[in-house]
């Protein structure tokens, strides 16, 4: 399977709901920082795909049968540094079993695509520090480090 012959990108349906969150399990087991919770991966992705398309987009390849392989998601944030829409991108994840194949790539492009079309001007993504892989397939595709880290804050509610 290649990705520009035996999948196709478009923006995920609720329908997509068990695939979706059967891929973040998958990127989750991968980043220490986070954890899987099916409760809480429905709740956000419930969250994202009620966004309006201008602000954020949710979207999957399929493979020829119509099954959700990947997914990567984008939402816009205001970047004072660009005076402009920022993509901000998360979730990018393609089944175990078909990585290596071009397409995350082919997710990333159209994700870009979809931003570039709302007026961004930069787009930024996070990478587990342990995951050479995913570091290497970013650099590859011309994404640079920068000398910012990344911070969180959990309340201790929630």
């Amino acid at each position: 399977m290649t990705a520009g012959q035996s999948v196709f990108i478009e923006r995920a349906h609720a329908a997509d709901m068990p695939a979706l969150i059967e891929l973040l399990a998958e990127l989750f087991a991968l980043e220490s920082d986070f954890s899987v919770d099916h409760d809480n991966q429905r709740r956000g992705l419930e969250l994202l795909l009620a966004q309006p398309e201008d602000r954020a987009a949710v979207l999957v390849a399929r493979s020829a049968d119509g099954k959700a392989v990947a997914m990567a998601s984008a939402q816009l944030v205001i970047s004072t540094a660009q005076g402009a829409p920022s993509a901000w991108i998360e979730d990018v994840v393609v089944k175990q079993s078909l990585r290596g194949q071009g397409i995350a790539g082919h997710l990333l492009r159209s994700l870009l695509a979809w931003a570039q079309q709302r007026g961004e001007t930069r787009a930024q993504l996070l990478a587990d520090k342990s995951n050479a892989l995913a570091q290497d397939f970013y650099r590859h595709l011309g994404w640079q480090p920068t000398r910012l880290m990344a911070w969180r804050l959990v309340p201790p509610d929630c």
